[in-house]
């Protein structure tokens, strides 16, 4: 019994790792974030080189870069914009679920949080 668990333990973890691996979010997204003003939604370009991670995010106001990480299913990247303020910068900080979804949390300044999700463009 002891011997057939732990196949079973091998075996899950192996599929884990493979999934962990196969990990690409390269491409066109359309993300939406939920926020106290309602859904706001923007189409995000991700590059993926092994981990690191360059982003474009549209916006009625530009384009604006960052950069990020991808850690088996975890994702992070940072945006800063400039405002008539000054810059305001948003942290995106979630788990990616499969090859066309992905959701988490962004942390916006001082602002607070908000929750967000994104799914590939053609998924």
């Amino acid at each position: 019994m002891k011997k057939v668990s732990v196949l079973i333990l091998i075996v899950a973890l192996s599929g884990l790792l493979a999934f962990a691996e196969d990990i690409n979010v390269s491409g066109n997204w359309t993300l939406t974030m939920t926020t106290q003003r309602g859904d706001r939604s923007n189409d995000v370009t991700f590059t993926q080189d092994g981990q690191k991670l360059k982003v474009t995010m549209k916006s009625p106001r530009g384009d604006v870069n960052g950069e990020g990480t991808v850690k088996g299913n975890d994702i992070e990247w940072t945006i800063t914009r400039e405002t008539p303020r000054g810059q305001f910068t948003t942290t995106y900080k979630g788990k990616i679920q499969d090859k066309n979804n992905m959701s988490g949390e962004a942390q916006m300044g001082d602002f607070g949080t908000a929750t967000w999700k994104a799914v590939r463009q053609g998924a």
